[in-house]
């Protein structure tokens, strides 16, 4: 079996996994791919026979049978957007902080790995976003598009339409669009709904609203959710998972439903999504019983 790793050459947690997954995979006879640029953060990767280095990620991708991020929630979206067209399945190994995509922890990564050289595995579809401009432009998004204020302390308006509808005018720091997986990431931290992977919806939330009575809303994604700039002269900064773009002058009108683009994330047997949320949110944990 063929793994690409992929992972941030800088962050020395990732690459001490990085150098543990190396020897995991000499002595599970598995082909590793990975940058150049790991293998110069992680000197003895070179004595690996079973360790193939490319210049970039797209590259080392296109080669493998299953994509192995290492890091956080953050590796798992760069990798996500890298993928996206390969369609390859990805496990993510939690070497960062919360990690929601990222589940399986280190100590967790030899069973991980046996299970998948098994097919002992589920795949765990998660579709992406999609926003179109009027000028042509074309963003996905796993977890979220943002609309906020840019370089200002001023609130920003935004109007908001659903399938030709009027929704709201939102006068706010802005507007959140995110999708079931980014549920739990930008979106919770406003106070929008945590939402069930599968679930063909997209959460619209907006951002410190001035009115109290404006509320996160849940839309199926099947049809367009407009966004649109007004007045078209305010500084708006868009971002898809936290790429941070100036919204186009000549577009101030955004289209965003749900893209036929997504990845495969591979989950364990045994492992459930409920189980993934108890863990990380602390569900049912009382602090007392630790003193």
């Amino acid at each position: 079996m063929h793994l690409a790793i992929i992972l941030n050459p800088a962050n020395f947690m990732a690459i001490q996994t990085a150098g543990d997954l190396l020897s995991l995979a000499q002595k599970l006879q598995l082909t590793v791919h990975a940058n150049r640029k790991v293998g110069n953060a992680l000197p003895e990767a070179f004595g690996f026979k079973n360790l193939h280095l490319h210049d970039n990620d797209r590259q080392l991708i296109e080669q493998c049978e299953v994509i192995v991020s290492i890091g956080g929630d953050g590796t798992i979206l760069r990798t996500a957007h890298l993928s996206r067209e390969t369609r390859r399945p990805l496990l993510g190994i939690n070497s960062g902080k919360l990690g929601f995509l990222a589940n399986i922890q280190q100590q967790d990564m030899e069973q991980a790995l046996r299970k998948v050289i098994e097919g002992r595995f589920h795949l765990d579809r998660r579709q992406f976003l999609e926003a179109s401009f009027n000028n042509g432009e074309i963003h996905y998004a796993l977890n979220e598009f943002v609309f906020s204020r840019k370089g200002t302390v001023s609130m920003v308006t935004l109007t908001a339409e659903y399938d030709g509808a009027l929704i709201n005018r939102y006068w706010a720091d802005g507007i959140i669009v995110s999708s079931p997986t980014g549920s739990t990431a930008y979106n919770l931290s406003t106070g929008g709904p945590i939402v069930l992977p599968q679930t063909n919806v997209m959460v619209l939330t907006p951002i410190s609203p001035h009115t109290l009575t404006s509320r996160p809303l849940v839309l199926p994604s099947c049809k367009d959710l407009t966004i649109k700039v007004e007045p078209i002269d305010q500084e708006i900064l868009f971002s898809f998972d936290g790429s941070n773009h100036a919204l186009p002058e000549d577009s101030p009108v955004v289209h965003i439903r749900q893209s036929e683009h997504y990845i495969d994330l591979i989950g364990l047997t045994g492992q459930s999504y409920f189980e993934t949320l108890r863990n990380k949110l602390m569900w049912g944990a009382d602090v007392r019983e630790k003193k």
